[in-house]
């Protein structure tokens, strides 16, 4: 669908300017002349659109201030593509400070907001170099970080959907990357899909040395023989996100007997580390006064 047809995604602190027909982006001594005609309206801080009542049309920093927020907020929005391909155009210096963010944020602590801002660079990066099959798998990696700890259990789903979208097609733009393949394999599994895992997996073996082709071979065999968790993990996922918003809200006894559940699927159990899982157990119990089954599930964690 035309950009133009589509109602400009709202942001935080972002207005949008309908520029007159004959304006054009001027910059750089003139090494900047683009005509915005058949473009998406131009997102402003708001700060600068109250500042456009002096000056009837925003000049050369302000699109660019107003672009980059915008995308940093919501790679996803109306007319995404359109605004990358301007920054990438007309902004080389904000294109250089992108890069020098992710590096940044490469070695901060894993948090949400961390991860968040990651996969959104990542994400712009993605959208100046839409074929860059490394870019597609970084930003997958960094959604199965975000869906894999108990603090960000409640993004589970939405994560691990959004990795299996960036992997599938990191592993199509780049068939011999073994660890996209791997990692693709990883989020059909974790979504329940055991046989297009086999079928992924079985493809990567070739392209392994033996240790890992042995680790991979195994995994294949035991989804062949029956041995897979009783429901997707993802709905485990799922679960313990409950777990976890429910002993913050209280209802540890709750929380305890949601984990107790998880718990006894023994094959999920083996193949995802629950040393976390043990620790809010162990806790929960000993909020409810069940201090010997507590001192147990602490051993385990």
């Amino acid at each position: 669908m035309n950009n133009l047809l589509q109602k400009p995604t709202p942001a935080a602190g972002i207005a949008y300017f309908t520029p007159p027909a004959d304006y054009q982006l001027s910059g750089r001594d003139g090494m900047v002349a683009i005509t915005w005609n058949d473009r998406p309206p131009i997102p402003l801080l708001d700060e600068d659109f109250v500042f456009l009542e002096g000056v009837e049309v925003p000049d050369y920093d302000m699109v660019g201030r107003g672009i980059y927020q915008l995308l940093r907020l919501d790679p996803d929005c109306t007319g995404a593509d359109v605004y990358a391909g301007i920054l990438k155009d007309a902004y080389p210096h904000i294109i250089s400070e992108l890069g020098g963010q992710i590096i940044m944020l490469e070695a901060k602590e894993v948090d949400t907001p961390y991860l968040d801002r990651k996969i959104n660079f990542l994400k712009i990066m993605a959208l100046l170099d839409p074929y860059n099959a490394g870019l597609l798998l970084e930003i997958g990696r960094a959604y199965i970080e975000k869906g894999s700890t108990l603090s960000n259990m409640q993004y589970a789903v939405t994560s691990w959907y959004a990795a299996e979208k960036n992997l599938k097609r990191a592993r199509e733009l780049n068939p011999d990357d073994r660890h996209a393949a791997y990692e693709y394999g990883e989020a059909l599994y974790i979504l329940g899909r055991y046989h297009q895992a086999v079928e992924v997996w079985s493809e990567l073996l070739p392209l392994l040395e033996s240790a890992e082709r042995l680790k991979v071979e195994a995994r294949v065999g035991r989804i062949l023989a029956g041995k897979t968790p009783k429901v997707p993990p993802l709905d485990y996922l799922t679960a313990l996100s409950v777990a976890v918003e429910q002993h913050y809200s209280g209802f540890s006894d709750n929380a305890a007997a949601i984990i107790e559940d998880v718990l006894t699927d023994q094959i999920f159990v083996e193949q995802f580390p629950m040393n976390e899982v043990y620790f809010l157990l162990g806790t929960c119990y000993q909020e409810t006064g069940l201090m010997d089954e507590a001192a147990e599930a602490f051993k385990r964690s």
